[in-house]
């Protein structure tokens, strides 16, 4: 019989480090993860904040299409009501200008070119455009009514820092019943 009931063969006891091994090791996951956050402490640097700017948008220096042009529309088309063109101006645009003519006819490419086939042209910003689409009264940029051949000579609002949209609007004031042909060539210059 042995005095030690605990005690195994080659000195090795039963049930007395168990506790004891994971206060150690508790120990050692505690020193570890603050080893880490020291670490991770040491290794962050201080990120300044963004300088703010004060310069004015309109101050800032970008590519400007001064010196270019640009092809806005250049088309025959059918017109029975209303027909729309988008266009946009670019950013940095000081002096666009559009300039442009329409010619229309009645029924056909050849047919008659004089009142009776006479068409409204409107140029209208973003604003007068959800407007007009909504059929609510707005007043436009620029208008020309009642007329089958026209040159059109308009200088639009500078851009500053940000593109602008633009539509180039035909009207028939006939409405649908009398079909028109126009034939339309427009650009910007800058």
């Amino acid at each position: 019989m042995r005095g030690d009931p605990a005690a195994l063969q080659h000195g090795i006891r039963k049930g007395g480090g168990t506790l004891s091994t994971h206060r150690f090791r508790r120990r050692q996951m505690v020193a570890l993860l603050g080893a880490l956050w020291l670490l991770d402490l040491a290794c962050t640097k201080d990120e300044k904040p963004a300088p703010v700017s004060t310069v004015a948008p309109s101050e800032r220096v970008a590519p400007s299409p001064v010196g270019t042009t640009q092809t806005v529309l250049e088309k025959t088309f059918a017109l029975k009501a209303t027909e729309m063109f988008p266009f946009e101006i670019p950013a940095h645009a000081t002096m666009p200008h559009l300039n442009g003519l329409f010619v229309s006819y009645a029924g056909e490419p050849s047919g008659a070119s004089d009142d009776s086939a006479n068409i409204d042209f409107l140029v209208l910003n973003e604003d007068q455009q959800t407007d007009f689409s909504g059929n609510r009264p707005s007043e436009a940029m620029f208008t020309v009514e009642a007329s089958h051949n026209q040159a059109v000579n308009y200088d639009l609002p500078a851009t500053m820092d940000r593109p602008v949209k633009y539509y180039l609007v035909f009207r028939n004031p006939g409405g649908s019943k009398h079909s028109k042909i126009v034939k339309a060539t427009f650009r910007v210059d800058f």
